[in-house]
């Protein structure tokens, strides 16, 4: 057994911040995340004077975070970088140990428990107590043994690495399957066994002259507004076959309504209560609603309440700053607080003789993300854009409203044997990753404390 002060000796090399000179500041992550550059400043906006130097290769923990596994090896771009008290450097006594050792070493449960036994304080006030940490004992084997630890140690690694390989491999076929799905989802080829046994079902050509009477009827009322014909879909927009009864139609045939949100000033967190707040663009883009994604509008009940979400819409990404999220699109489900679209989002109402689960789908297809994808091609800003007119232009599969139903249970059965299959592929990920510990936790014995001396 060994004091972790047999291993580490604390360095203090005092530094005298100065106006004028520039320095390096260090920030270290937590949840072994590592030791990185905070940034550069000058003297003069550095409030902390006294400081020390750090050296690359040295071990540094932070006496706050050190429980949450804030500590680690200076790299070599934070070689002259200063700190405060509130961190500790540490000089690694390579008589002792060997450096790859101590690097598993800082990986490990027991390493971990001595920067949690040694942070001692209130609750949110807890601090290394430097003393005890020195003298807190750890099962340390001879320099011979730290080798053949090592191998061992590098094996297990080796294995776990094939391992994630693999269920990452895993990963991108499943995300391939549930396309592929969907795919032949919107060709018909889920339900050709459907309309073998439903042959008398009536065709979505009658289907569209109904939405069509019915769109005139709703002008003539004044309930929605005259519209220009939809151009015909010419040959080099059809990707694909459809089955007998099926009809390409531009996806503005089949929409009653189309509302966009408004531009609101918000306060960046999420709404409580009975508050009122804006959707985000990530609300919608995962492809189910998520109604924690908004930011704080009001207090108030606003004026003007068109734009509220409602169980039941079906909502898009007007615009994203992220390739591939633009046109993407939920229905809403579940919502039970107070919110409002956004600039960035607008809802669309169907006709009634269209499934609004089949249409969303189709637009999760990977037709539908060609289709967006091309409006985005070529253009200079960051930001996708998919405009009013580029989603009525949408190419749209038709199916008849009876087999939209079926498509919608059909592709419903087929994730839910997806989900399973990625729930078992995330447990494996999981244990990929415990397993590590795992080696580690064998490689070391339990470490026992030691009463800090004072």
């Amino acid at each position: 057994m060994k004091r972790i002060g047999d291993i580490l000796t604390r360095n203090k090399t005092p530094v005298v911040v100065k106006d004028g000179t520039s320095y390096k500041q260090v920030t270290i992550r937590t949840n072994y995340k590592g030791v990185v550059l905070r940034g550069a400043q000058d003297g003069s906006t550095i409030l902390t004077k006294n400081q020390f130097a750090v050296s690359a290769g040295q071990f540094i923990l932070s006496r706050i975070d050190a429980r949450n596994g804030a500590f680690g090896i200076i790299p070599e771009e934070l070689e002259s970088a200063i700190v405060t008290n509130d961190f500790l450097a540490f000089d690694i006594n390579e008589d002792e140990v060997e450096r790859e050792f101590f690097n598993v070493f800082l990986q490990s449960p027991v390493f971990l428990e001595a920067c949690i036994r040694a942070s001692r304080g209130n609750t949110n006030r807890k601090r290394v107590e430097e003393d005890f940490f020195l003298n807190y004992r750890v099962n340390l084997p001879p320099l011979p043994e730290q080798h053949q630890l090592i191998k061992q140690i590098n094996k297990g690694r080796t294995n776990i690495a094939s391992a994630q390989g693999e269920i990452s491999h895993q990963q991108s076929l499943l995300a391939k399957l549930r396309q592929a799905i969907l795919q032949e989802a919107i060709q018909g080829k889920l339900t050709a066994n459907w309309r073998i046994a439903h042959p008398d079902v009536e065709p979505a050509s009658q289907l569209l002259q109904r939405i069509q009477a019915e769109k005139a009827r709703l002008i003539a009322a004044k309930e929605i507004r005259p519209e220009k014909p939809f151009p015909k879909i010419p040959s080099s927009e059809i990707p694909f076959a459809i089955p007998r009864g099926w009809e390409w139609c531009r996806f503005g045939e089949v929409i009653r309504a189309y509302e966009a949100g408004s531009s609101f000033k918000c306060e960046d967190r999420e709404v409580t209560g009975q508050e009122w707040g804006v959707i985000k663009t990530s609300a919608i883009t995962s492809g189910n609603f998520v109604e924690r994604e908004n930011k704080f509008l009001t207090n108030e009940t606003p004026k003007d309440r068109s734009g509220q979400i409602v169980i039941g819409d079906l909502i898009f990404c007007r615009a994203s700053g992220s390739k591939g999220l633009a046109g993407k699109c939920a229905i809403v489900r579940e919502c039970a607080r107070n919110l409002l679209l956004s600039d960035k989002t607008i809802r669309v109402r169907l006709m009634g003789d269209v499934d609004h689960e089949y249409i969303a789908l189709h637009n999760d297809s990977p037709q539908a993300k060609a289709f967006f994808g091309d409006l985005s091609t070529g253009k200079s800003t960051s930001m996708n854009n998919v405009t009013r007119n580029d989603l009525f232009k949408k190419p749209v599969p038709l199916p008849p409203l009876d087999e939209q139903a079926a498509i919608v249970a059909r592709v419903a059965s087929l994730m839910k044997i997806c989900r399973a299959l990625e729930s078992e592929i995330v447990h494996s990920r999981t244990h990929a990753d415990h397993l590590l510990q795992a080696v580690l936790k064998e490689a070391f014995a339990p470490a026992n404390e030691l009463t800090a001396t004072t």
